[in-house]
């Protein structure tokens, strides 16, 4: 099960997913002001400000689900074609956890001074390398569904 390079993918993907929950994915300083605003999965920490409204918690719940199914599919080995569906299903949570970052990263653009733009950070960049991951994995597991495949034509 792990021996095989598309768990170790899995397994990595999970990792990038879980981690984006510990880390501050966006953040933005208004030097006039000392007002700060930080996005994290779980809400904006804002410093000067008061705090916007709106479900950030979705960034958490979607890479939070995603890193699920990707355990789940790592020990679903015997069911390919399952993986094959499993992965499916992440490729939409992570795009969709892409699409939650970008929004609520254009929120918080707008909540301070807007000539000045806030900093990217590493985190937010997560979702797009398990995104490479799980793309890399589906070929895997297709890989070996030819395989298995084409041994049954054998015999």
């Amino acid at each position: 099960m792990i021996q095989r390079i598309q768990s170790v993918f899995l397994l990595l993907l999970a990792l990038a997913m879980l981690s984006l929950l510990a880390l501050p994915l966006w953040h933005k300083v208004d030097g006039l002001t000392n007002q700060e605003l930080t996005l994290t999965a779980f809400g904006f920490d804002a410093k000067g400000l008061p705090v916007p409204a709106g479900p950030v918690w979705l960034i958490a719940a979607l890479a939070t689900a995603s890193a699920a199914v990707a355990i789940f599919e790592i020990f679903q080995f015997r069911a390919r074609l399952k993986q094959l569906m499993l992965g499916s299903i992440n490729l939409l949570l992570i795009t969709a956890t892409l699409g939650a970052e970008f929004y609520f990263q254009t929120k918080g653009e707008q909540l301070l001074n807007i000539k000045l733009e806030g900093q990217v950070l590493i985190a937010f960049y997560l979702p797009t390398l398990a995104l490479l991951l799980n793309l890399l994995a589906n070929r895997f597991i297709r890989r070996d569904e030819q395989l298995v495949r084409s041994a049954d034509r054998l015999r």
